[in-house]
C-alpha cells in the first residue's frame, strides 16, 4: 500500500472516464503499490462524474484524465486545451453487438431501419452511419439514448443493436452465457485506434514537465505490473473500489482479456506509447467523415495535424 503523503509530494489529480474498471487498473496499482509515492507524487483519482474527463482536464479541474481517441480529436478540434500523452489501450476494444439469433443481421447494412441503444455522444451516430454506408447501406436508423441500460434493452429485445467494450461488457456477456454477434469497426472502414488514453492539458504540462513525466512513468509501472501479476492487480483494484466492483470473476476475466489481446502491452513489449500512424489515421477518418467540428460548431475545414493532438515526449519515448 502507498505510504502517507509527505509535505513535499507533488499533487496530481486524475479523472476517470467511467466507473472504475480494468482500463483503470494501472492507476490504482501505481497508487496502492506505492509507485507514485516513490516518485514523490500524491495522486488523487477523482470520483467519476457525468462531466467528461476531457472536459475536466481542459478546464484544469484535473491534471490528467482517461479519454478516448475520438473524444480527444473532437474536443481538441473544437478548441479544448487537451492533448493525449499515454496509450492505456493499444488497439480497438469497441464493437457493434446484437443478439446471435438475429438472422436478419448479417452485416452492418442490415442495421438500416433498426433501433440503436445509445449512450448520448455525438460521434456514435456518425460512426455507425459511416460503418453502415461503408457496407453499402444508407446509414439510417433510430437512436434511443439509454446509457448502460442499453445492454438490458438489447437482451430483452427493446433495441436491435448497441456498442460495447469487448474487454468489459463483452467478457461479462460471455461469463453470463449470453449469445452475441459483433461487427468490428476496423472491418468496416474505421481505423484501429487507441480507445483509451490519458490526456492532459498544455498549461499543466508546460508548467510541470517533471511532475508529468514522473506520473506517466509510474503509471507505466502500474500497467506493466498488472500484466505481469494479474491476480494481485485484480485484488488491488477491487480493494480500492469495493462498492463499485463486487464481481471478482468478471474483473479477473476482463484483465485476462486485456492481457491476452495485447491491449495493455503490445506483442513487442510496448506499454503506454502511442502510435503516430494510428493517431494520424483516426484523425483523418474523423475529418473525412465530417465528425470534427471547430470552436463555432461548424465542420472542421482543415485536416487535423495529429502531432498537435498527442505526444510521447512527456512519457520519455
Amino acid at each position: 500500500m502507498s505510504r502517507p503523503a509527505r509535505a513535499a509530494d507533488r499533487i496530481v489529480k486524475v479523472a476517470l472516464d467511467w466507473t472504475p474498471n480494468t482500463n483503470h487498473i494501472g492507476l490504482f496499482v501505481a497508487r496502492d503499490k506505492g509507485f507514485y509515492a516513490e516518485a514523490g507524487l500524491q495522486v488523487e483519482i477523482l470520483p467519476y462524474t457525468d462531466t467528461s474527463a476531457g472536459t475536466l482536464v481542459a478546464n484544469r479541474v484535473a491534471d490528467f484524465g482517461v479519454i478516448g481517441s475520438i473524444g480527444l480529436f473532437t474536443q481538441h478540434s473544437a478548441g479544448a486545451d487537451l492533448i493525449g500523452v499515454y496509450a492505456i489501450v493499444q488497439h480497438e476494444t469497441g464493437r457493434v453487438v446484437f443478439k446471435a439469433d438475429r438472422d436478419d443481421i448479417k452485416s452492418p447494412k442490415d442495421l438500416d431501419g433498426k433501433t440503436y441503444g445509445g449512450f448520448g455522444s455525438d460521434w456514435e451516430n456518425a460512426l455507425l452511419g459511416a460503418m453502415i454506408r461503408h457496407d453499402g447501406g444508407k446509414g439510417e436508423f433510430q437512436t434511443v439514448t439509454l446509457g448502460t441500460s442499453a445492454y438490458q434493452a438489447l437482451a430483452n429485445g427493446s433495441v436491435d443493436f448497441t456498442l460495447e467494450v469487448y474487454t468489459w461488457e463483452g467478457v461479462q456477456a460471455e461469463l453470463e452465457g449470453l449469445k452475441q454477434k459483433a461487427f468490428r469497426y476496423a472491418d468496416y472502414g474505421v481505423p484501429d485506434e487507441h480507445t483509451a488514453l490519458l490526456g492532459s492539458n498544455r498549461a499543466f504540462l508546460d508548467a510541470n514537465p517533471d511532475t508529468a513525466r514522473a506520473f506517466l512513468q509510474a503509471t507505466r509501472r502500474g500497467y506493466a505490473f498488472a500484466v505481469d501479476h494479474p491476480d494481485e492487480a485484480t485484488d488491488l483494484l477491487i480493494a480500492a473500489n469495493r462498492d463499485a466492483l463486487t464481481d471478482r470473476p468478471l474483473v479477473r476475466a476482463s484483465l485476462q482479456a486485456l492481457i491476452d489481446g495485447y491491449y495493455l502491452r503490445r506483442q513487442d513489449g510496448v506499454v503506454g506509447t502511442m502510435e503516430a500512424a494510428k493517431m494520424e489515421a483516426i484523425g483523418d477518418y474523423l475529418f473525412n467523415a465530417k465528425i470534427l467540428k471547430d470552436g463555432n460548431g461548424g465542420t472542421l475545414e482543415a485536416r487535423p495535424d495529429a502531432t498537435r493532438y498527442f505526444t510521447n515526449e512527456i512519457l520519455g519515448d
